[in-house]
């Protein structure tokens, strides 16, 4: 008796697969899930705290950075859970670079130059200012590191100084008056 149930239950299995996979509006459903739009950044959310990128986006200091995570590709994943740490450049640091380099770097042939320094201004994890210990190291998103400095109060990352904080939804920003460039 099990085992004509459990032939049946197969049997019954295999039916609905196939007639699953022969059903036109089945194969309607596959089409529509596998040409999903656009990702996390897409999500409209007016009630929670804002992630990181919410908070980029909002700030007029932050235009040239915003831009170039836009180009990199990187909008859905720094909206995601995260936690993150984001080192993140005002357009003044971006100023102090060779002339021509955002520019250049904002072409879809540098892509993958331009991910790398952004990925440079990133931890997984969050680093408060009250863990900002001197000499501290961090392995970045691109997997160089960065080192951490705390003189006298003044806080370092590298040779940028930490001018700010703002805590995201989904980590802490950490405003820097300088362009980190992976060695």
């Amino acid at each position: 008796m099990k085992t004509k149930i459990i032939v049946i239950t197969i049997v019954c299995i295999f039916s609905m697969s196939f007639w699953m996979c022969k059903n036109p509006q089945s194969q309607e459903a596959a089409v529509t899930v596998s040409e999903a739009g656009p990702g996390q950044s897409s999500v409209q959310d007016d009630q929670s705290e804002k992630n990181v990128v919410q908070i980029a986006s909002e700030s007029p200091d932050h235009t040239t950075l915003v831009a170039a995570v836009k180009a990199a590709g990187l909008v859905d994943v720094l909206v995601n859970a995260g936690p993150f740490t984001v080192f993140a450049p005002v357009n003044k640091a971006f100023d102090q670079l060779p002339a021509g380099t955002v520019e250049s770097l904002l072409k879809p042939e540098n892509k993958r130059q331009l991910q790398d320094i952004l990925e440079y201004h990133v931890f997984v994890g969050v680093i408060s200012e009250d863990m900002v210990t001197d000499g501290r190291v961090l392995n970045q998103v691109n997997l160089k590191n960065v080192t951490l400095g705390n003189k006298d109060g003044k806080l370092t990352v590298n040779d940028a100084n930490i001018i700010g904080s703002v805590k995201a939804s989904n980590g802490v920003i950490h405003v820097i008056d300088k362009v980190l460039l992976p060695q």
